[in-house]
């Protein structure tokens, strides 16, 4: 893939000819594509110090290219000292161009960055070709300085694909240049 080649015209041009071929698609209609990716960061210590949430929303914010949406509490849970509607956490749900954008800058920047990485798993699809990871802190992605890092957390990323078994979603993934423990390119 060259610098200039975006994931979408990769999508168009290598990706459904291939598939069409592995598992004998007739019509490019029936060929699995990339409907969304969510990015969800959830932090629990919010509910209690509003600061942390305004952080976390504008880390996500940068993260995402787009504003994000601040999660409350649905019910109340008096163990944890959380009452509804208090926040809980932030999430962003990219379509388009942006989740084509942001699934080639997780893939060509911030795995690379990712100390001792040597693949991400092949096994967390949820049986509906749907495929969730986990990030161990937001500082990996460009957008994000160390500085600005007061409280170091993780977040979800799924990728929501329209394909009917994690076999057919993991080759669409793969094929895209998703880099999968022990499979081989």
């Amino acid at each position: 893939m060259t610098k200039t080649e975006n994931l979408k015209t990769k999508y168009e041009n290598e990706v459904k000819k291939a598939m069409k071929e592995k598992f004998g698609y007739k019509n490019d209609l029936q060929v699995p594509k990339l409907v969304k990716i969510v990015l969800n960061m959830g932090v629990g210590e919010a509910s209690h110090n509003s600061k942390i949430a305004e952080t976390i929303e504008g880390q996500l914010t940068k993260i995402a290219g787009q504003k994000c949406v601040v999660t409350k509490a649905k019910k109340s849970i008096a163990s944890y000292k959380l009452r509804e509607g208090m926040p809980v956490g932030a999430m962003a749900t990219l379509r388009g161009e942006r989740m084509y954008d942001f699934l080639q800058k997780l893939i060509c920047v911030v795995f690379p960055r990712i100390r001792d990485f040597r693949g991400i798993s092949a096994k967390a699809f949820d049986g509906r070709g749907n495929y969730t990871l986990g990030l161990k802190e937001q500082a990996l992605f460009p957008e994000i300085t160390y500085e600005e890092v007061d409280l170091v957390k993780g977040m979800n990323v799924s990728i929501i694909t329209t394909a009917e078994t994690d076999d057919e979603a993991r080759e669409l993934l793969k094929l895209l240049g998703m880099p999968f423990k022990g499979m081989n390119k």
